[in-house]
C-alpha cells in the first residue's frame, strides 16, 4: 500500500471497547501519520466514552471531537504542548487493551507475515481474525 526504505508498508488503525473487542478496523499506507484515520472512525463514538490514545493522537482537532461527543479524551499531552489538559495515568493504562488486540491479532500467521498484496483482501482477512477474536471472547463466559 505505502511505499518506504523498507520496503511495502501498511498501517493498521483499530478502534476497541472495554473488553478489547474491535468496533472498527482501517488501513493506510506506512508512511501515513495516524491522525488522518483518527477523526473518521471515531465519528461513531458514544456520548460519555473515554478516548484512549497515545502522544501522537494530541490534537485540538481531536480533542475538540471527543468534547463535542460529551466524552473525555484521556490523551497525554504532547512535549512541545504549551496548554494542559486534564490526564490521569490511572485510567492510561488500560490503553494496554488495544495493545492486547494487536497481539491476539498478530497470532494469525496470515496477519503477521502479510501475505496478501492487495489493501482490500488484506484488510478483509484482519476483519476475519477480529471477528474469529471476537468470538472467543464470549467462549469462556458463563
Amino acid at each position: 500500500m505505502g511505499r518506504s526504505r523498507g520496503g511495502l508498508m501498511t498501517k493498521i488503525h483499530a478502534v476497541v471497547d472495554a473488553d478489547d473487542r474491535q468496533i472498527s478496523l482501517e488501513l493506510t499506507a506506512g508512511q501515513a501519520h495516524d491522525n488522518r484515520m483518527a477523526e473518521p472512525m471515531l465519528q461513531d463514538m458514544r456520548q460519555g466514552a473515554i478516548l484512549l490514545a497515545d502522544r501522537a493522537y494530541d490534537t485540538n482537532a481531536l480533542r475538540d471531537l471527543a468534547k463535542e461527543k460529551r466524552a473525555w479524551a484521556n490523551i497525554p499531552a504532547k512535549r512541545n504542548r504549551k496548554a494542559s489538559f486534564p490526564f490521569s495515568a490511572w485510567v492510561y493504562r488500560q490503553r494496554n487493551l488495544i495493545e492486547r488486540f494487536f497481539n491476539k491479532l498478530k497470532q494469525f500467521r496470515g496477519i503477521a507475515t502479510r501475505y496478501d498484496k492487495d489493501p482490500r483482501n488484506f484488510l478483509a482477512a484482519i476483519k476475519l481474525a477480529a471477528t474469529r477474536i471476537w468470538i472467543r471472547s464470549f467462549e469462556s463466559t458463563p
